[in-house]
């Protein structure tokens, strides 16, 4: 079966929590760099990859990858690649892409030597001398970094993180992708127990009942994949049957939700019941002053309001200070709290048994792993 290389975007921070996720589903060939993980595999491996990656934002072919420092170079080599393999005659194969520390800098003169590159090798592949693009979308990438070029094609259409429950979000969610690689990084098992005392949009509930009971990420979401000629269609529906008959029955994970605004609980029961895991929750109005530890074995995770978001700096820092009070030490419960606030431990009161560099879009943050005492 012909094998490709594939390449997968994910938030700087997460790319060991990735390659772990690649390496359960069985991929060869997995390494890692920043903000990307790479692996080998076939075309159903690419559906695979599609339907159960948590923390990946795309699936991406790669076509090739070479030093590039002048445009005539650029198109040469672009060229030289077997677009062929996947475009039709009538498909649509726009381009897209960034360049950083590169002598090709210009990225609408990229964007244009690609596209002409790319219509050249097919022209003289089909015998044609235009393209109606039409037909099925292939989105043509290009990352230039340091006068490396890499070409790729995008599989996933909407990036990853659009599962397709979170039609409606509070005015700071936290993607989907980045509250799937803190909630792996946290464990989340077919009996945990999850609190989310700032569930804001509901993300963390939902993503810790799809971890829990094994549910695809991407089961009820569409792929531009799917309408390509060169990926038999049976392979997505023999994978989609596949995710179905793994989902979990018998969990007895819960997830409990709560927050001080009820539009936002209103917005994370809406969440809730769009990715169909309402009755493994429950939901209450509740400011984080009221919060005491829960009694059984738990996790708490949380992604609080801090300055660059919803609050400012002064109110940000006392939130530190009551979350403090209230996630108190406890030999059952573990918390795991990320924030962008610098001397979050000294606002806490106590340092963090474990910390992690994470970004939350553009922001750098840190999550504080706070362990159960021994």
């Amino acid at each position: 079966m012909e094998q490709f290389r594939f390449a997968c975007p994910c938030g700087f921070g997460l790319e060991s929590v990735l390659s772990g996720e690649l390496k359960r589903l069985g991929m060869e060939e997995v390494t890692a760099a920043d903000g990307r993980v790479d692996f080998t595999g076939t075309a159903a491996d690419l559906c695979r990859a599609n339907l159960w990656l948590r923390t990946a934002e795309r699936v991406l072919v790669v076509l090739g990858s070479f030093p590039a420092t002048s445009f005539s170079q650029l198109f040469d080599r672009v060229e030289q690649l077997p677009f062929e393999r996947f475009i039709g005659r009538k498909d649509r194969f726009p381009v897209k892409g960034w360049s950083l520390d590169s002598r090709l800098h210009s990225v609408p003169d990229c964007q244009s030597i690609i596209k002409k590159a790319a219509v050249k090798r097919l022209e003289r592949v089909y015998g044609i001398g235009w393209f109606e693009e039409t037909g099925a979308l292939y989105q043509i990438q290009f990352s230039i970094r340091k006068d490396r070029v890499t070409i790729l094609l995008d599989t996933s259409g909407p990036g990853l993180h659009k599962r397709g429950y979170r039609r409606v979000q509070n005015l700071a969610p936290i993607k989907e992708t980045l509250a799937a690689g803190i909630l792996d990084i946290a464990r989340i098992y077919p009996d945990t127990q999850l609190y989310d005392p700032f569930c804001g949009s509901g993300t963390f509930l939902v993503e810790g009942a799809y971890k829990a009971k094994n549910i695809a990420p991407g089961l009820y979401r569409r792929f531009a994949a799917e309408a390509w000629d060169c990926i038999p269609k049976d392979l997505w529906r023999l994978q989609r049957e596949e995710a179905l008959s793994q989902v979990r029955g018998d969990v007895t994970f819960r997830a409990f939700g709560s927050d001080i605004s009820p539009e936002a609980l209103e917005i994370t029961a809406g969440n809730l019941k769009n990715a169909r895991v309402s009755s493994l929750a429950e939901l209450r109005r509740m400011d984080v002053r009221d919060f005491a530890p829960p009694e059984e074995r738990s996790i708490v995770v949380c992604n609080p309001p801090y300055g660059e978001r919803l609050l400012d700096r002064e109110e940000a820092e006392e939130l530190c200070r009551v979350m403090g009070r209230v996630f108190r030490p406890s030999d059952r419960v573990g918390y795991y709290i990320i924030s962008s606030v610098e001397n979050f431990e000294e606002l806490f009161g106590r340092p963090a048994d474990k910390r992690r560099k994470l970004y939350n879009g553009m922001m750098k943050c840190q999550l504080y792993l706070y362990f159960p005492q021994r």
